[in-house]
């Protein structure tokens, strides 16, 4: 009888050797996935700016130790970590689902029969037990791999959204900072432009006791002196808005941000892109996207293998008797052992809903990958024209200043020999001023570009 009980086992062992041996689980290809011009140009060089460490991009002493800082406290960056050590826990039970599960149990149980039903007794029936069960499902079709590859891949997938947030808080930060590097510069310009026009008020008052200007002239030179000055308050209120903004992405409380001046920020780099293929091993938010595609294919198949037969083999051994004495007595131990497969035929269409689900999720998540590419593509286009056309400004802008310095110089000049008016030379000191605070922007847009650029290619997480 043993010896039968031995050959089933093995028998439907054997079977489903045989059956494992169908699996025929399909997986993403990445050879599908189509980024050829997306940059909106064609691009052959492999170099790319993403490579480059942010030390050796931010080579500011004080930014740089404001992004470690960030990396160290941020609490966004935290919880970030906090979600991959969810998915390594999920990875591990997935692993673990492979292995039996095995439980140990001690039990007692006290019985009174009823003397109607056993009128020879007995009456009263001590059960005890001592053993160990284990269950092991044989993975026929791949089911429970399916589900750890899956959960592997959403394991990559969280740790390249702590990438995202990574490159995210770099670029958020070397943001904030260069925005309070030129509101600095603006507040500086302001005030020397305030100062000027003390200085055109007095001017006038001479001018007017020379009788070459009237008193309109005091009033609209003083008019003009408050239109600067009442900038001030708005640039240090964002200032100190700014600050703040930076100290919550640095994990502080609010408090002043030490800072360079717009002059000694480091030169400009080189804005090389490589090839648009490198975004999948570059940029996290594309990386996290075709991992989540990776696990689509995989709860696909795990959803398919539901159709078919299911393996199960049970054993339980351990010690039974109905005095606690005789418990560990070597006649008490006692063994089962059970082999079944199961074939699913009607679940409530669960299998079926499980399988569409599966597939409407993976062709989801194969869209938000074409999307997320398609976004990325995008951004590099963005930011390499934003520097391009920073640039043609910034030259255009310095060539406007040259001319414009000149014409206050000459306004002025010209105002004491009754050959200008004062609205001229309001006129020019003013167009000065906004000339003075639009190139401070064009250099602005420059930093931000490099910045975009940099995190669009996925830098910042190396």
């Amino acid at each position: 009888m043993r010896k039968t009980s031995y050959k089933i086992i093995i028998l439907t062992i054997g079977m489903a050797g045989l059956l494992l041996s169908c699996n025929t689980s399909r997986h993403f290809n990445r050879d599908s996935v189509d980024t050829q011009g997306i940059f909106g140009f064609e691009s052959t060089d492999s170099v790319t700016m993403a490579d480059t460490p942010w030390r050796q991009l931010f080579t500011d002493t004080l930014l740089q130790n404001y992004i470690q800082e960030g990396l160290k406290n941020n609490l966004d960056l935290q919880i970030a970590v906090q979600r991959v050590t969810e998915a390594e826990a999920y990875f591990s039970q997935s692993k673990a689902s492979l292995f039996p599960s095995v439980s140990a149990k001690a039990t007692g149980n006290y019985t009174r029969n009823p003397e109607s039903i056993y009128p020879d007794g007995p009456r009263e029936v001590n059960n005890y037990q001592l053993g160990a069960e284990a269950s092991w499902e044989v993975d026929l079709w791949g089911k429970l791999r399916s589900s750890k590859r899956a959960a592997y891949a959403n394991l990559l997938a969280s740790d390249a959204g702590r990438k995202a947030v990574q490159t995210r808080l770099i670029a958020n930060i070397a943001t904030a900072y260069y925005d309070l590097v030129a509101l600095d510069a603006k507040l500086t310009i302001t005030r020397q432009t305030v100062k000027s026009s003390k200085d055109l008020v007095e001017t006038m008052k001479a001018l007017k006791e020379s009788g070459i200007v009237t008193g309109a002239a005091i009033v609209q030179s003083e008019a003009a002196r408050y239109a600067a000055e009442v900038i001030i308050p708005d640039l240090n209120q964002q200032i100190r808005e700014t600050e703040n903004a930076m100290s919550l992405l640095l994990g502080r409380t609010p408090e002043a941000i030490k800072r360079d001046s717009l002059l000694a920020l480091p030169q400009k780099p080189m804005m090389r892109t490589g090839v648009p293929s490198q975004l999948l091993d570059n940029r996290p938010d594309v990386m996290q996207a075709e991992y989540s595609v990776m696990s689509a294919y995989e709860m696909t198949n795990n959803a398919r293998a539901y159709f078919y037969p299911s393996l199960t083999l049970t054993a339980s051994t351990g010690f039974a008797a109905t005095a606690l004495d005789k418990l560990l007595d070597p006649t008490s131990f006692a063994a089962n052992v059970v082999g079944g497969l199961t074939e699913p035929l009607f679940n409530k269409r669960a299998n079926i809903t499980r399988l569409k689900v599966a597939k409407a999720q993976q062709t989801e998540a194969l869209l938000t990958l074409r999307n997320t590419i398609l976004n990325a593509g995008q951004e590099v286009n963005n930011a390499l024209y934003s520097y391009q056309t920073s640039e043609q400004k910034i030259q255009l802008r310095q060539q406007q200043l040259d001319a414009l310095q000149k014409s206050v110089s000459y306004t002025k000049q010209l105002l004491n020999y009754g050959s200008a008016t004062y609205t001229e030379v309001l006129n020019a000191q003013l167009s000065y001023l906004s000339a003075q605070l639009n190139n401070v922007n064009d250099h602005q847009q420059q930093l931000y570009a490099v910045i975009s650029l940099y995190r669009a290619l996925g830098g910042g997480w190396k």
